[in-house]
């Protein structure tokens, strides 16, 4: 402990102004006196209890819909009867504007709150066991996992009975509210397929074996943009992880930093000593000598959303609901109440792409026949069908642009000019660099920033490529393919890459699949030029056969594919070479001169004749060796 104590005391110089909010009051005291702000209204709520004590218990003040509140629920794993789904939904009908926003950790939130009517919206959910407590700030919140846990027939270990015992180790216990120096994330899983985002949180239990004995690894310090790292801790039985989710939290309070918000996630924590002083600190704070870690088995990626359904161990079925963007509306749910009660077993499991399930399905063809999927598809279009965008600008206050609505726009736009009957593709949307929408796991992955279209600023994306949510290490995050592209035109970018998984993808092959055998002999910026040449090329009409090759030989060097594009589309467009001679990626007779395109291709765009110029000129030296000095050329709005 002595190096935790240390790293502690480097960065304790300061605490950051939420520390000091906290040592105001105790969130206790705030809590108990909702009922008499509920009586004097809006304005008799204290700052600091609207910016953080009622966060604690889910309640959040949103300034885009002024004087109304959105309430967080817990849901524990995404875990729903027909019951409480029905509660929900009346009081998101009756309070909160018929809306609900389903998230990305298989939870739901109500929005258009007033004070007025909070307690007794509180009163109805825990009437059915629903509550919000410890859902916002810095509190353990809501743990994920599975949704098929012990019903899929890729469950190994049964997990869900474990995290109800983690919640009763801090849930409605004022030593755990809001005594983290900033939020802390779970997840567990026992199933060998990936469903619950398993590897990206501060504390993750993931499927493993050892010795012939099933368990759990231990994972820690992933957050968004970040990837947990092994522990090297095998956990045998629910015991073990008790025991070592217990001392990771304590670990945490004790020796977490408090200066720099932005630095004191668990993540800044194990970067100051390691994770192997991390891992030793468990073992001495659980008094057991954990064994190292044994073999991950959690490796398959999932597919139920791109079948529709899922045959479940007893016979049964969980069929999918497809949720757009997680935008959903209390009427809805309680439906979905009443088609989970009538077709199935009672129980709705929500999922990490903000969609769900209706459990123990018997008559999968007479459920589908209810009014309710005409609106909520089963089976969407590859491009709903893992479809997540965050809040963004409507409810947010760090989005940057809308989100949801753009996500839903982009998906109904590639529907209508890359239709695909089969294939998976993962959008991912976050509205900011927060990145609560995961768009570094996503297939293609959307970041809200500010984009100039001719100097003006308006809304824009970077968009990221090649998330893995399963790979051999765990989670892999993408890579930014395009920075700042206006959202005007990132439509027009992602239909190239679309247009090109299409022409090439092998039958059935997933985006992630085709991403790994072409996309990944690229480099990114040619990557991100091509999606941007392409739809240059479209919108000046220009037809002709270009695109990603299957065999490629410029080794992902960018100067080689700068040459080897230029002398393509050269040829492409004049039918015929530059050059006579080629010595790899050069010209082999350095006095020899090019042609001008111009002269070869009558009316051809001028853009494309500069920048074939800059590529192909006699002089090596005064030759373009990287993609950026080339997107001038091909901005859109040059058209």
């Amino acid at each position: 402990m002595e190096a935790l104590q240390k790293a502690y005391e480097a960065r304790s110089k300061k605490l950051n102004k939420i520390e000091k909010v906290k040592a105001l009051k105790s969130p206790k005291e705030a809590y108990e006196k909702l009922e008499e702000y509920a009586q004097n209204g809006y304005a008799s709520i204290p700052d600091e209890d609207k910016s953080y004590f009622l966060k604690c218990f889910g309640i959040y003040d949103r300034p885009a819909t002024p004087e109304r509140f959105m309430l967080k629920l817990r849901i524990p794993g995404g875990y729903m009867n027909a019951s409480q789904a029905q509660v929900i939904g009346e009081c998101a009908e009756e309070f909160g504007q018929d809306y609900i926003d389903l998230t990305t950790r298989a939870q739901c939130e109500l929005r258009y709150l007033r004070i007025e009517d909070l307690p007794l919206i509180i009163k109805r959910l825990e009437a059915v066991g629903i509550d919000a407590y410890q859902t916002g700030v810095d509190n353990i919140r809501g743990i994920m996992a599975d949704p098929f846990d012990e019903r899929a027939f890729d469950n190994v270990l049964p997990s869900h009975h474990i995290l109800l015992k983690m919640q009763e180790i801090f849930l409605h216990n004022y030593e755990w509210i809001s005594a983290l120096p900033r939020k802390f994330n779970t997840a567990i899983t026992g199933n060998i397929a990936n469903r619950c985002n398993v590897f990206c949180h501060d504390a993750s239990f993931v499927l493993a074996q050892k010795d012939g004995v099933y368990g759990y690894n231990m994972y820690l310090g992933g957050k968004v943009g970040v990837v947990g790292k092994s522990a090297d801790i095998f956990l045998k039985d629910a015991d073990e992880v008790l025991a070592a989710f217990d001392a990771i939290i304590h670990i945490f309070k004790r020796f977490g930093f408090r200066d720099n918000r932005n630095k004191n996630r668990l993540h800044f924590l194990i970067e100051a000593v390691g994770i192997e002083t991390i891992a030793a600190a468990i073992r001495e704070s659980a008094g057991i000598d954990f064994a190292t870690a044994g073999e991950t088995m959690t490796k398959m990626d999932y597919y139920e959303p791109d079948q529709g359904k899922v045959q479940l161990r007893d016979g049964s079925f969980g069929v999918h609901v497809v949720v757009p963007s997680g935008i959903f509306k209390g009427s809805a749910l309680m439906e979905a109440a009443r088609l989970a009660e009538t077709y199935g077993d009672g129980n709705i499991r929500l999922d990490m792409e903000q969609s769900f399930y209706l459990m123990g399905v018997q008559d999968v063809p007479s459920l589908l026949q209810e009014e309710f999927f005409k609106s909520y598809k089963s089976l969407n279009t590859p491009y709903f069908n893992h479809l997540i965008a965050c809040a963004g600008t409507e409810h947010c206050p760090f989005g940057v642009i809308e989100n949801k609505n753009d996500a839903i726009a982009m998906a109904n736009y590639l529907d209508a000019k890359v239709p695909l009957e089969s294939g998976r593709v993962r959008m991912y949307w976050s509205a900011c660099v927060k990145g609560c929408g995961i768009h570094g796991l996503g297939d293609i992955g959307f970041e809200g920033c500010k984009a100039k279209v001719e100097g003006v600023n308006g809304s824009g994306v970077n968009i990221y490529l090649g998330g893995q949510l399963t790979a051999v290490s765990g989670a892999v995050e993408g890579h930014t393919v395009i920075k700042g592209a206006p959202l005007a035109y990132a439509n027009y970018y992602v239909e190239s890459l679309l247009l090109e998984y299409k022409r090439l993808r092998k039958p059935n092959e997933s985006f992630e699949n085709f991403t790994q055998r072409v996309l990944h002999n690229f480099t990114y910026a040619k990557i991100g030029f091509m999606m941007m040449l392409k739809a240059y090329m479209r919108a000046k009409k220009i037809d002709i056969e270009f695109g990603f090759e299957t065999k490629v030989h410029t080794g992902k060097n960018e100067e080689f594919e700068v040459f080897e594009l230029g002398r393509k589309l050269y040829f492409q467009l004049a039918k015929q070479e530059a050059y006579s001679a080629y010595d790899r990626f050069t010209n082999v007779v350095k006095r020899e001169k090019l042609e001008d395109i111009r002269k070869l291709v009558p009316g051809i765009d001028e853009n494309i004749a500069q920048m074939l110029e800059l590529i192909l000129h006699e002089d090596e030296a005064k030759r373009a060796v990287v993609f950026s000095e080339l997107i001038p050329f091909i901005m859109l709005y040059n058209k």
